[in-house]
Formats: structure tokens, C-alpha cells, sequence
């Protein structure tokens, strides 16, 4: 793969290992409740959704690593493609900056990974 398809890539796997911890680690902490915009009481009421939603962004960092490891297109745009889905749909249903920080890079990396 071009050197530019692996470091955005690269990049949407860091991104998603970012999401990761936001949820899974700093959801009712201080730094989580600011990128979020959560007061105390709704982070601690859906800490146990937030895991799982991190746990999710943790499988799709973890796909995309693999498919850079295996030097993969293949499983680099599958995995692509699925960030780029869930990108969409949380700028759909829930927030539409996630489509300039999710699906937006995402999309960029699937051109440079196809096309390169």
C-alpha cells in the first residue's frame, strides 16, 4: 500500500483506539464528561453503554491494525467501510460533528487505500 493509505489508516485506528479509552476509561471522569458534554449523573447512569460502545471502537482499531499489518486492502476497507458506516449513523442519529471526526477520515483513508 502508497505510504499515504497506511498513515491515514493508521490514523483512523488511532482515532478509534482514542474513542476506546474516551469511553471505556474516562467516560465519568472529568476529561470524558467535557468531550462529551455529560454531567456527572448521566456519565455514571450510562458508564455500562459506554464500555460497550468503546468495546466496539476497540474491534474496529484492532481490525484495521490487523489489515495494516497484513499489508491487506481487503480487510483495511472492510474495515473501513464499517467505521465509515457507524460514522454516518452517529452523525444521523446522535451528534453531526461525528461525521467530520468519524466517517470524514474514515472516507479519506478508504480513497487513499483503493486508489493508491
Amino acid at each position: 500500500m502508497h505510504l499515504l493509505a497506511l498513515v491515514l489508516t493508521a490514523l483512523v485506528a488511532l482515532l478509534h483506539l482514542g474513542f476506546m479509552l474516551l469511553e471505556m476509561v474516562f467516560w465519568t471522569r472529568p476529561l470524558g464528561r467535557k468531550v462529551f458534554g455529560l454531567d456527572a449523573d448521566f456519565a455514571a447512569r450510562s458508564a455500562k453503554l459506554a464500555m460497550n460502545q468503546g468495546l466496539y471502537n476497540g474491534f474496529l482499531a484492532a481490525g484495521l491494525l490487523w489489515g495494516l499489518w497484513l499489508g491487506s486492502r481487503g480487510i483495511c476497507l472492510f474495515f473501513l467501510g464499517c467505521v465509515v458506516v457507524a460514522g454516518l449513523f452517529g452523525a444521523a442519529t446522535v451528534k453531526r460533528s461525528i461525521l467530520y471526526v468519524q466517517a470524514l477520515p474514515a472516507i479519506l483513508a478508504a480513497i487513499a487505500v483503493h486508489y493508491l
